[in-house]
């Protein structure tokens, strides 16, 4: 059990670092052939928040380990949305832009919607599932997405300066290449040694993907809005996690159920109702007397609820 801990926490570390190898080295490749910073933050180190879980669901999906996909995917979420967004808010209240509040925690939870009726629409031979043509459907919705986030940085973005040297061709593919190995490394400790814990401690695999499997891939996030926080930037603690929400659903969801239909299985209905209700409660006390702010009792009430679910989780054993 204790070289299980050992190695998990050895995938989930070269897991994060995978991710920033592979974002550092893609990023200077691409300033090297001059494309923008924008374009970059829209895809390159958008995808790499998104290759933990990405990699893990895929050896997931593809190894019939199909409850941590869905434990992995809505795990995840929700510890973005109570525990990242509780401790971010702790810290510092949250005062957030009118748009963050009118349009992408509702296109967050459209995602949730979406995610959800399609895994509830039987499939023809039945089966509640995620097919290739939800997957299709889900990656439409992330471009449009993407096109969305791209105006709305165009428009408030001025002009970009000159960019710096990017530094050596042989570093940045020496980078991309360790990313691409820590990341393949890293998804197959993780989830071979979450089930291998799973097993041992008599819970489910869906346990522990909705927690040590969500709360692990859910690193790079919760870095990103604890020091947005310390800097007092509420907008990037906040989008970050709205933003990697819906990433989540629609980005990783859509490229895994594309690559390999995943079944479903209707004992996650609890983790998707919790995701939505928690999604609507933000929503309302943002909007709440025209605040457009968490406070710290507010943060405070997310942590708590959190702990309560857990315990749930557990006592509930799948």
């Amino acid at each position: 059990m204790a070289l299980q801990i050992v190695l998990l926490i050895a995938g989930l570390a070269l897991l994060i670092a995978g991710a920033d190898w592979l974002v550092g080295g893609a990023s200077s490749l691409a300033k090297k052939f001059k494309i923008s910073d924008l374009t970059i933050g829209l895809t390159i180190v958008a995808f790499g928040t998104s290759a933990p879980e990405l990699v893990v669901n895929l050896f997931a999906s593809t190894t019939d380990h199909q409850d941590i996909f869905f434990g992995n995917i809505l795990g995840s979420n929700n510890f973005n949305l109570f525990i990242i967004l509780g401790i971010a808010g702790v810290i510092l209240p949250l005062k957030v832009q009118v748009s963050t509040v009118w349009k992408e925690i509702p296109m967050s939870l459209a995602a949730v919607v979406a995610v959800y009726l399609m895994v509830h629409i039987p499939s023809p031979n039945g089966e509640m599932m995620l097919g290739r043509i939800d997957g299709i459907i889900l990656l439409g919705l992330f471009v449009l997405f993407q096109f969305y986030i791209y105006r709305q940085i165009k428009e408030y973005t001025p002009e970009e300066t000159a960019h710096k040297p990017a530094g050596p061709l042989f570093k940045m593919i020496a980078f991309i290449i360790l990313g691409i190995a820590g990341l393949i490394i890293g998804g197959r400790l993780v989830l071979d040694n979450a089930v291998l814990m799973a097993k041992a401690l008599g819970v489910s695999e869906k346990v522990i993907g909705l927690t040590i499997i969500a709360a692990g891939t859910s690193l790079p996030e919760l870095a990103t809005s604890v020091v947005a926080a310390f800097k007092k930037n509420p907008d990037i603690a906040v989008g970050n996690i709205v933003g990697s929400n819906i990433f989540n659903l629609l980005l990783v969801s859509g490229m895994i159920s594309l690559f390999s239909p995943v079944k479903y299985s209707p004992i996650f209905d609890i983790d998707f109702y919790i995701l939505a209700a928690g999604t609507v409660v933000l929503f309302i006390n943002l909007i709440a007397w025209r605040k457009h702010r968490l406070d710290r009792w507010e943060a405070a009430m997310l942590l708590t609820f959190y702990v309560g679910y857990t315990v749930f989780l557990i006592s509930r054993q799948g």
